[in-house]
């Protein structure tokens, strides 16, 4: 049972991010900002958010044996260039204290323009967000 409903006491905060979210959802490819808001949320322990996000990509379509990798998406061939940039990104920037090395910079800035590049920092500060709200309240996906 969820400890608090956000949403319900801080309905103009909780509107204030929903409106973010909503216009990365307009503006970033939806496979790639899902795939970002799955590997986030896994990092993050988010159960909420990686059954949420797991099923957006299974519902558009995306392979379920791809979804199923985005936690070895080093290992696994099913991810393209931008994805894999998208992803080492998601990592350093949720995993903050280290910074973001160079070399994940100069790949993401490859293969995105520098707009795509500030909605995607946009997108992973804000799933980081969500997921933060998820595991302090104890959110948890539907039973199955």
């Amino acid at each position: 049972m969820s400890r608090l409903v956000v949403k319900q006491h801080s309905p103009d905060g909780y509107r204030a991010a929903a409106a973010l979210d909503a216009y990365l959802q307009e503006n970033i490819d939806h496979e790639v900002l899902d795939l970002v808001r799955l590997r986030a949320s896994q990092l993050n322990g988010c159960a909420f958010c990686v059954d949420m996000h797991s099923l957006s990509l299974e519902r558009a379509g995306v392979p379920t044996r791809k979804i199923y990798a985005v936690g070895a998406w080093r290992e696994a061939s099913a991810f393209t260039e931008r994805e894999r940039a998208a992803l080492a990104l998601t990592e350093q920037v949720t995993f903050i204290a280290s910074g973001v090395d160079d070399d994940t910079w100069r790949s993401a800035a490859h293969v995105f323009s520098k707009r795509e590049l500030s909605d995607l920092i946009l997108a992973i500060g804000t799933i980081n967000l969500w997921n933060r709200i998820g595991v302090s309240t104890h959110m948890s996906p539907p039973s199955v």
